[in-house]
């Protein structure tokens, strides 16, 4: 089986036992959706403390932006897309873009405008 020969790594354990915010198996890296830890009411400013977050959950789970295969984005509300594409630009691999999915959701607090969930592979250093 799969799981026998790929071991299951839940790095990152959230506050309750539903998730584990990172799960790495064989070379892959997964990230629950990702918030902002302390949202700011700035959109703008939202999206980067995620990306921060990502960063470090990333290098947890011995990855980084560059390795990054998929992200899903969820959008509170789809008018911001502009905004979160230009943050996006800022932060994203230019030379290894991943495949990416933009929705709008309501998402779980009213002050999160922003989940983004990412699937990884390690980086091999």
């Amino acid at each position: 089986m799969l799981a026998d020969a790929l071991p299951i790594v839940r790095l990152v354990p959230n506050d309750t036992p539903r998730i584990s915010r990172v799960v790495t198996c064989g070379p892959l890296v997964y990230l629950a959706g990702v918030t902002a830890a302390e949202p700011s009411p700035d959109f703008a400013t939202q999206v980067r403390q995620v990306f921060e977050r990502i960063d470090g959950f990333l290098e947890q789970g011995g990855s980084d932006k560059h390795h990054v295969l998929s992200a899903t984005i969820w959008l509170a509300d789809i008018r911001t897309i502009g905004v979160m594409n230009a943050v996006w630009d800022e932060w994203v691999s230019r030379d290894n873009a991943p495949a990416r999915a933009t929705v709008e959701a309501r998402l779980a607090k009213p002050e999160l405008k922003i989940e983004i969930g990412i699937v990884a592979i390690r980086s091999s250093s």
